[in-house]
């Protein structure tokens, strides 16, 4: 027999599944598009010479490649690959079709990506990405409005322990340099420094031996990475005064009083050129990041575009989420509102218009298809759909011309007249969730 798991680091999404999902990507668009920013987007592969050299030496060897088809098979070699992100490609949407976008394009995009990474608790090849971008400014009022909108966002999910890290490549620059760190060596250094979360100190510090960073550099820049305030060491370089700049801007937000100023934060894609964020739940991690990168476009168009981003992870908000049974009950319990059942033949036909008439309620309605000569099989197939009522019609309540209506939870059957079924079981139906 062939096997029937997805492959690794992938899923099936059962119902319930994307019920949470689409609970989530909802919110997140609705917030996003109140914020100004527009839908967009782009295929699930792109031109392999696209993605390579965009996110680091790292980064490239995690991008799924495409073989050549057909007679060029055979040569081994890749003219494609799988999306490894949303912000490169939106780079190169920006580059191709510049003319028929506005001078300042807020964007946002809901679409999966896919990484050829070591698959783990909360980490998969294939998930989901919720990206807003604000391309063609250097204001700090973008990076304060996005910060915004993902504090926004999180709040509206119900979130209430999360906090915002904050750093700038600049600052992380000029630690290396202070330190002693070469600059051909400041690559290397970041990425192990992006570990730190995951391997700690003394495991960034062996990360950073391990690169031949000199010991007594990589000692002395862990700690100024490590220190409470980068200002105290950089004081008065320019990104230090952006990032005061983004912090108070970002007080007039949703995201006022979430912020932490973070030297050790770094954010491994090799694109950011100045802030840098990440929003982080303790005890759990980061559910997502972004900053500025204002020379990822001129990779395609030639000259240099100011941008800045940010990405939350679909996946790793609904894991904790479900973990933390912070859905609502609507989103977790039932597909339907009402079953509608028939006890004989001649009320399958009132059995559908009820139905359509309970869903021009508002009310998400199913029909089980059969005759329910035993209630056994139809009150089953009512409790897998999670329904909180039944409508019941047979020939007693076609000659009294009612519908008979059962509540899943107590148990308890009335009757409602069938003029006017719709409206009084709409009604049971509120009061059913009210309770």
């Amino acid at each position: 027999m062939a096997a029937t798991q997805p492959a690794r680091g992938t899923r099936d999404f059962l119902p319930d599944d994307v019920r949470r999902r689409e609970h989530v990507a909802g919110i997140v668009r609705a917030v996003y598009e109140r914020y100004g920013f527009e839908p967009l987007e782009t295929p699930a592969f792109e031109n392999i010479e696209t993605l390579l050299g965009k996110y680091g030496e790292e980064g490239n060897q995690l991008i799924f490649k495409i073989l050549k088809r057909g007679e060029h098979e055979k040569s081994g070699e890749a003219d494609l690959a799988l999306r490894y992100d949303l912000t490169v490609p939106l780079a190169r949407v920006v580059a191709e079709h510049q003319g028929k976008l506005p001078a300042l394009f807020k964007r946002y995009q809901i679409q999966p990506v896919w990484r050829a990474d070591r698959p783990a608790r909360g980490r998969f090849r294939e998930f989901y990405q919720c990206d807003i971008d604000a391309i063609g400014s250097t204001s700090p009022v973008v990076e304060a409005e996005i910060l915004g909108a993902v504090a926004e966002i999180l709040e509206r999910l119900g979130f209430r322990d999360f906090v915002i890290r904050l750093n700038h490549r600049q600052v992380l620059t000029a630690l290396l340099d202070t330190a002693g760190v070469l600059p051909a060596q400041h690559g290397d250094a970041l990425v192990a420094l992006d570990k730190m979360d995951k391997i700690g100190r003394e495991g960034v510090a062996k990360e950073f031996a391990a690169r031949g960073i000199a010991e007594a550099a990589g000692a002395k820049a862990l700690s100024y990475f490590t220190s409470a305030d980068p200002g105290t060491l950089l004081p008065g370089h320019q990104a230090i005064d952006n990032l005061s700049a983004i912090v108070q801007l970002a007080g007039m937000t949703p995201a006022a009083g979430r912020i932490r100023l973070d030297p050790s934060l770094a954010r491994g894609l090799s694109y950011y050129t100045g802030a840098i964020m990440e929003v982080a739940v303790e005890g759990i991690g980061s559910l997502g990041g972004g900053g500025r990168y204002d020379n990822l476009i001129g990779m395609f168009l030639g000259r240099d575009i100011p941008a800045c981003g940010f990405s939350l992870g679909l996946e790793r908000i609904i894991v904790v989420m479900t973990e933390r049974e912070m859905f609502p009950a609507a989103v977790t319990h039932g597909a339907v509102d009402v079953v509608v059942t028939f006890l004989d033949e001649g009320s399958r036909g009132d059995a559908l218009k009820l139905a359509t008439e309970l869903r021009g309620a508002a009310l998400r309605a199913d029909v089980f298809p059969e005759v329910a000569r035993k209630f056994e099989k139809p009150l089953k197939y009512a409790s897998a759909r999670g329904a909180r009522l039944m409508a019941i019609l047979g020939e007693n309540e076609r000659a009294k011309g009612e519908v008979s209506v059962r509540d899943l939870t107590t148990r308890e059957q009335t009757a409602v007249r069938r003029a006017g079924a719709a409206p009084a079981i709409a009604a049971l139906a509120r009061r059913r969730t009210e309770n």
